[in-house]
């Protein structure tokens, strides 16, 4: 062969070796049945390590392209045009180049994890079924039938629906905003993709906490934007922080969670919110305000929110009731500048016609119903409950080996090991054990972390769940004095 690997590009050598192969029986110069080199005389060619053509043709294996036989050697497969002598599609190589990054590996192997039924779950973001208000949705299906517009609905959501979380965020977090300023999403989730994927642009510089759940989400790597990282204290991020880092970097955008943070559980300080809108006001950058949890704060005291302090047009609001309701029904809204709000509406629209019907009928009559206080005040006594009974099993088990922060609100727990730990090492024992949790280094740039959720834990099973945590980690710890 006289093409050679290039050893100053970033891809690995086996994976520029399939693509050469690869583009060469696209092209004919390597025809169905012929032979390959052998991976002593091809790794000698390229000079590189037999071990590194090896895994070149097991890929190039797994995906079709080549046959391997004992004492016959790599050939190209006669079957790569299919039985009409069309080719098959590289659907590995379309998977790797997509555009749209995937989630870490490992957020990936817990989401998988943990919907096996032998694990206590202490790791997904959402609350436990028990908690979910399903004996009022049953009374809204029996006693008030459906009898809505079953085709394609307004842009930014059901009008009726929009009036309603109008009078919801006026009454519970002092928010002043006119139904067309309001967008109805799936979920505060996609309510992120579309305003990265609408405002932002390739090469913009955006602020987050960290640690922070935006730490693990891959959309601003897809897109293509300089992510810097805002540390969190007991009091939320330092506004001085913001400060040096416009200056460093020109910060496009702020995405800040200020109540009951994911994960720390901590609440931005009042005096912190006032100089973070001063400084979003003097520089000119848009703040992403993300709350999913200010009305679980266990002793009712609900912000002030950074939209209800906003004069200026500078915060764009995100809410959902997956936190506080039904994470399945997927209803969440953008509240901001109508301009803005028409501009995301017309993007969901390419992406999906609009929301679903049926969601947005029960989200309406849940949310202007009596029901939705009746539940809120429900949640945030057994919440408390569960956060406790958390405090009290770490307390029990881990003792002096953690240290952790106590939220008044939330459902999550963030804890620091005392002692350093392969935090991935440690899931993989809990699981074993029986337990899922969130290893610190998925939401933070520091190391020794971990995060339990209280919320999703049945009450039952939490003080367990730490038990075999405990369990996972003084099994470790007593590998590692071997």
């Amino acid at each position: 062969m006289e093409w050679k690997p290039d050893r100053t590009d970033k891809k690995p050598i086996y994976k520029q070796i399939v693509e050469y192969i690869e583009q060469g029986i696209s092209s004919g110069e390597f025809s169905p049945d012929s032979s390959l080199p052998s991976e002593r005389t091809l790794a000698k060619e390229l000079d590189v390590n037999r071990s590194t053509v090896v895994a070149a043709y097991e890929e190039l294996q797994s995906i079709g392209l080549v046959e391997r036989k004992k004492g016959s050697g790599t050939r190209i497969s006669t079957d790569i045009w299919g039985i009409s002598h069309k080719r098959i599609p590289n659907w590995g190589r379309y998977v790797e180049d997509g555009s749209f990054l995937p989630n870490l590996p490992l957020v990936q192997r817990i989401r998988t994890e943990t919907q096996k039924n032998h694990l206590i779950n202490l790791a997904s973001g959402e609350l436990a079924p028990d908690l979910f208000p399903t004996d009022q949705f049953h009374t809204i299906l029996s006693k008030h039938p459906f009898n809505g517009h079953l085709g394609y609905g307004h842009p930014q959501g059901n009008e009726v629906l929009r009036e309603t979380i109008s009078n919801h965020v006026k009454e519970y977090k002092n928010i002043d905003i006119s139904p067309e300023s309001i967008l109805i999403t799936s979920g505060a989730q996609q309510a992120l993709h579309l305003i990265v994927q609408c405002l932002l642009k390739p090469g913009d510089a955006v602020a987050i906490e960290d640690p922070s759940y935006c730490f693990s989400l891959p959309i601003f790597q897809s897109a293509g934007l300089r992510t810097f990282l805002l540390p969190v204290d007991e009091h939320g991020v330092n506004p001085d922080d913001i400060i040096s880092l416009h200056k460093k970097h020109r910060i496009r955008m702020l995405f800040l969670n200020p109540d009951h943070q994911n994960p720390t559980g901590t609440k931005l300080h009042i005096n912190r919110r006032k100089r973070i809108l001063e400084l979003s006001s003097e520089f000119g950058i848009p703040i992403i305000e993300d709350d999913p949890y200010s009305l679980t704060s266990f002793n009712g005291e609900i912000g002030p929110n950074l939209k209800s302090m906003d004069y200026n047009g500078n915060v764009l609001y995100i809410s959902s009731l997956s936190k506080i309701a039904a994470s399945g029904l997927r209803i969440g809204w953008i509240i901001g500048p109508q301009k803005v709000i028409e501009r995301l509406a017309d993007a969901k629209q390419q992406v999906d016609f609009g929301h679903s019907v049926f969601p947005q009928w029960v989200a309406n009559e849940f949310l202007g119903s009596v029901h939705f206080n009746e539940h809120i005040l429900m949640l945030r006594k057994r919440l408390k409950e569960r956060r406790d009974e958390m405090i009290s099993a770490l307390n029990e088990f881990l003792g002096s080996q953690v240290e952790f922060f106590v939220p008044e609100g939330g459902i999550h727990m963030w804890c620091k090991l005392n002692a350093p730990i392969d935090d991935y090492h440690l899931l993989e024992k809990s699981m074993e054990k029986g337990v899922a949790f969130v290893p610190g280094s998925v939401l933070a740039s520091k190391k020794g972390y971990v995060r339990f959720t209280f919320g999703r834990g049945e009450t039952h099973l939490i003080r367990e769940g730490i038990s075999r945590f405990a369990d996972a980690l003084k099994s470790i710890q007593s590998d590692q004095q071997i």
